[in-house]
């Protein structure tokens, strides 16, 4: 662990109003709080819809940020991959216990980032977008169009096929990716450009849980990410990238909450 990053002393991030949306058990059992992070364009309401409230009702006290730019959170100009890890940490930090990080998409890539930062009891990496030019290169020859407008400093467009499994309605899937916002074009390129995340503080176990017919997420880049970890990955077929979006939502949220009451190893 670092204990002076002089980026940090010398280029502090800016404050931002942060959007932190909770559900809480009616009686505290002593399990740790869930925050989870929503990846690149979607916000807190991706697990409000439904991941918050059932893991409120298996006894999580259950939170979701918003990272700058995202759902009702502030904005700040070029917001970049440290910004959102800032503002992770800073939720993490604000909770009364140790919390377990739960990061979907390129939310897992920030989750990564703030295991460097904050002593998190345990980590989930749900279906993660963990960067680099492989990234691109899946995204490139599944979604050309949506990827080509976010290389040039555009909107990165995903589909209603990319996200979302055949058996969630029509309607449903489609309201979802009307929702979808966008992260800053910085922000998209340290994506690809990032580095190796630094070392987690305490080395928490990591959980990695996914969908081998994740069109995002090729199930190659589930079993490498697994393996960082020492481990496999959890694989859920049949189901699209937004895991608690899609229309069997609650098989890997409780397979999450399982491993958590198993103590996440």
């Amino acid at each position: 662990m670092r204990l002076i990053r002089f980026e940090d002393w010398a280029k502090p991030i800016a404050p931002v109003r942060r959007e932190v949306r909770s559900a809480t058990p009616e009686l505290d059992e002593g399990k740790p709080p869930v925050l989870f992070v929503p990846g690149f364009g979607h916000g807190a309401w991706a697990f409000a819809e439904f991941w918050l409230e059932h893991a409120a009702g298996r006894g999580f006290p259950a939170h979701a940020v918003s990272p700058r730019g995202h759902g009702g959170s502030g904005d700040t100009p070029r917001a970049t991959l440290r910004a959102y890890t800032h503002d992770v940490v800073q939720a993490a930090a604000s909770l009364p216990r140790q919390a377990v990080l739960v990061g979907h998409g390129a939310g897992a890539l920030v989750v990564e980032r703030a295991l460097a930062r904050y002593p998190a009891r345990a980590a989930v990496l749900a279906a993660p977008v963990l960067g680099g030019w492989a990234t691109l290169g899946v995204a490139l020859r599944r979604n050309p169009a949506g990827t080509l407008p976010a290389i040039f400093g555009g909107r990165l467009r995903l589909s209603r096929r990319q996200l979302f499994s055949r058996a969630t309605p029509e309607a449903v899937a489609r309201g979802y990716v009307e929702r979808l916002g966008r992260a800053s074009a910085r922000a998209q390129w340290q994506l690809l450009l990032h580095r190796a995340p630094e070392p987690a503080v305490g080395d928490p176990p990591v959980l990695v849980v996914g969908s081998p017919d994740d069109r995002v997420v090729p199930a190659s880049a589930l079993t490498r990410a697994a393996r960082r970890y020492g481990g496999a990955p959890l694989l859920f077929p049949g189901m699209g990238h937004d895991l608690m979006l899609d229309a069997r939502w609650r098989e890997p949220i409780d397979a999450i909450l399982d491993w958590l009451e198993k103590g996440g190893s």
